[in-house]
């Protein structure tokens, strides 16, 4: 069974709320990667999704731990929470690369894929800053060094490309809309297989003997709506971009 590593998809949030003279402290904790799993799981596919506040302590820092996993993918994290360990900030401990491990990790054979969001490829205010990185390297796709964000309220209806490609394989009929995507550009060797307008929302690529994705949009709310995600094709969609992803040739930690 091959197995995934979904690292992202979850928030915390705090606040404050003001009641005339009073105010008090409020506190959120919101995941939005249970869909995808069920998808992937469905698939038959194994799958260990470590939540965002995770990221930054349990995140592989070694090949032969990533290597446990066919495919990984990163969906609204950012870069800053693979670059830096607690460990690191707390005690200024040097600590492993994640960024440059990825790419030796999608180099000798795995898949890797990024999903957009808020703190997905650059992201709101550029905070993602995948830009010029080494996962930019791997990616089919060039970040920008600034806010990539397309919001797009009215909702925005995405336009398959290249259906024949066994990546969309059993998707049939319209797309269903979209609320926001991340803009991109793809490299001159990848191929786009969805659009948005003149924007591309899923494309695939390869680097060294692995295969890479980017998906423009989000898995989950807010920017994929309930539309999406109850879309007869979401499943089919990431089982085949997983089973495409992981199609590498056999990595080595050598």
């Amino acid at each position: 069974m091959a197995k995934v590593l979904l690292a992202g998809e979850q928030v915390t949030a705090s606040g404050f709320e003001i009641k005339g003279f009073d105010y008090f402290g409020v506190n959120a904790y919101k995941e939005d990667g249970q869909a995808l799993v069920d998808a992937l799981t469905a698939g038959g596919y194994e799958v260990d999704w470590m939540r965002t506040c995770r990221v930054p302590a349990d995140f592989p820092e070694y090949l032969d731990q990533l290597n446990c996993y066919d495919t990984v993918i990163l969906s609204d994290v950012g870069a800053n929470s693979l670059l830096f360990h607690p460990e690191m900030l707390s005690k200024s401990q040097r600590r492993p690369n994640r960024l440059k491990l990825l790419r030796e990790y999608v180099k000798l054979g795995g898949g890797l894929m990024m999903i957009g969001g808020w703190m997905s490829f650059a992201g709101i205010d550029g905070r993602a800053r995948y830009h010029n990185t080494p996962v930019e390297q791997v990616l089919p796709v060039t970040c920008q060094p600034y806010d990539d964000r397309v919001e797009a309220p009215e909702g925005v209806v995405p336009v398959a490309t290249e259906p024949d490609h066994s990546v969309l394989v059993g998707i049939e009929g319209e797309w269903p809309f979209f609320l926001g995507y991340n803009r991109l550009a793809p490299k001159p060797d990848a191929k786009v297989l969805v659009t948005i307008g003149d924007d591309p929302l899923l494309t695939i690529g390869s680097f060294g003997k692995g295969r890479t994705a980017a998906f423009a949009s989000d898995c989950a709310p807010h920017w994929g709506p309930p539309e999406f995600l109850n879309w007869a094709g979401y499943n089919q969609l990431w089982t085949n971009l997983v089973e495409w992803l992981s199609a590498g040739e056999k990595k080595t930690s050598n």
